[in-house]
């Protein structure tokens, strides 16, 4: 890497579809996996870790068809130290135009406690499995799994062996969120500096969020000289996620003054593909999330909008619209026609073709009629409720009606569709929520449990969208579900419905390998 043009660009490299979709309750189904890929793409991610296909025989067709699909990313599968993982690997990404293949192996005393492998053991293991990597593909990522709690001169030793074996990017992964800035440029630094061969490679960061600091520590690694980045959008992941994608991005866009690097990410496609990937997934974005929450251009102080109404950047680092949040003068109801919504859906980061615009703009009909005034939030959720599992699944709310107050009996009263068919019943409860529940368990019995249930206003008003969120588990398998409604009772039913559909998804697939821990 001596070139300076190289050395000043960053690649970014997303892994939604694999670290971040091994959130608990955030599996993804094999078309959402494919749309998220294709956004990926388009917006310019250097490489997409499309999955780990040895997992499961979804997770290998997942990759595959990305691979398949993909026009200007480099697709990369996960392995581990394993050579039937590598092969599988190989099998699901050599159909893209430009494949990689990484695989990894924990270095961290205690990972070589959990494998039994002596120092020099690992190291024959990773000379065999980086070798046969690159003997199929000529791109090759080794990752020392807990690079950062691994003993400095070990860590040099297993780098320079995989160096040697024909690896082309080195990751050094933070797989606990263990470290901090200062420790992560200095670990880079250290490699580039003792590692033979050093040079002529790319070093990689990749950092979870355990301690708050993983855009933190993944910045310094490129100032220590790391030229990748490995990142999820909305900083989805295992316990307290990823580096967020949309940080480190508008981060080195908005302080290029002070970290001289440049992606080749369109910034303008961040918030669409942010609110996909919180509608697929079922983990919504809190409001405070830099960058891409809701209030992230928001202002309440009387200082503050006085400021921003006479500069924006007075309290504006970044400006709304370069992260592809656009405002517009169409006001929604139920006089608006079909190319107003398309309009309004395209502005909002949605480009729907005619047959989607058919589907949504029914439903933004019947909300219109219940609504006076269809709001930017409204017509998001309208967009997650289209894409969800329940409108497709084997379980559908047809019919819902609840007795509820302070003297009456809680009950509910439910038809539900369960493979084409209709089923009735009438349950009671602690509450017109846990009655419509105990219906629809009545007439689908399940062994699932109730992890969490939640419920927030989409917008202002009584007239207001209620979004109900759930998740449940079931035999280590958990799934979310995701509805909207004005009435409340209805979008609890369906987020109830939608996170039972996908269970059985799951449950129709089997349990995927869970042995690969997040790299």
């Amino acid at each position: 890497m001596t070139d300076k043009t190289e050395q000043d660009r960053v690649l970014i490299f997303d892994t939604t579809l694999r670290d971040g979709e091994q959130s608990p309750g955030a599996t993804m189904t094999h078309d959402e996996k494919l749309e998220i890929a294709a956004m990926l793409d388009e917006m310019g991610v250097d490489i997409i870790e499309a999955g780990f296909p040895i997992a499961s025989e979804g997770d290998f067709e997942a990759v595959r068809d990305i691979a398949k699909q993909s026009k200007n990313s480099v697709i990369c599968g996960l392995a581990r130290a394993q050579l039937p993982d590598i092969d599988r690997a190989w099998e699901a990404v050599q159909h893209a135009p430009r494949p990689r293949i990484h695989t990894f192996i924990g270095t961290s005393p205690l990972h070589r406690d959990i494998t039994k492998l002596t120092q020099d053991e690992m190291v024959e293991r990773i000379e065999a499995t980086v070798t046969h990597a690159r003997n199929l593909c000529d791109n090759v990522q080794w990752s020392p799994m807990d690079a950062t709690r691994t003993e400095h001169d070990y860590l040099c030793r297993v780098v320079e062996t995989a160096i040697k074996c024909g690896a082309t990017t080195i990751n050094i992964p933070d797989t606990v969120g263990y470290t901090a800035p200062r420790e992560s440029a200095d670990l880079i630094a250290m490699l580039l500096e003792r590692v033979p061969g050093a040079d002529e490679i790319i070093f990689a960061t990749h950092c979870h969020n355990d301690l708050g600091m993983a855009t933190a520590n993944a910045l310094a690694a490129v100032e220590a000289g790391a030229r990748q980045i490995e990142c999820t959008i909305n900083g989805l992941g295992e316990r307290a996620g990823n580096t967020a994608l949309e940080e480190v991005v508008m981060a080195l866009k908005v302080r290029n003054d002070i970290m001289p690097f440049t992606t080749g990410i369109d910034t303008t496609r961040i918030m669409g593909i942010s609110r996909k990937v919180a509608a697929v997934s079922g983990f919504a974005v809190q409001y405070n999330k830099a960058i891409v929450g809701k209030n992230a251009f928001a202002h309440e102080s009387g200082i503050h909008q006085d400021g921003v109404l006479k500069n924006a950047e007075t309290f504006e680092i970044m400006r709304p619209e370069d992260i592809g949040l656009t405002a517009t003068n169409l006001v929604m109801g139920k006089h608006s026609g079909r190319a107003a919504l398309r309009a309004k859906l395209k502005d909002l980061g949605f480009d729907l073709g005619d047959n989607q615009l058919k589907d949504v703009f029914v439903r933004f009909k019947a909300l219109a009629d219940r609504k006076k005034e269809i709001y930017d939030d409204d017509l998001i959720a309208l967009m997650r409720d289209s894409t969800a599992d329940e409108g497709n699944g084997r379980l559908q709310v047809k019919f819902l009606r609840v007795i509820c107050g302070t003297e009456a009996p809680q009950s509910a009263d439910l038809t539900l569709t369960i493979d084409g068919v209709d089923h009735q019943v009438t349950a009671q409860g602690d509450g017109p929520v846990d009655a419509t529940f105990n219906a629809v368990k009545a007439l689908f019995p399940h062994g699932a449990h109730l992890q969490l249930y939640q419920v927030h206003a989409v917008t202002g008003g009584t007239d207001a969208q209620a979004t109900v969120s759930v998740r449940m588990e079931e035999d280590g398998k958990i799934v979310t579900g995701q509805s909207s409604d004005t009435d409340t009772v209805v979008a609890s039913a369906k987020a109830y419905v939608a996170a039972l559909n996908r269970l059985l998804v799951r449950r129709e697939k089997g349990k995927p390998d869970e042995t690969a821990a997040a790299v």
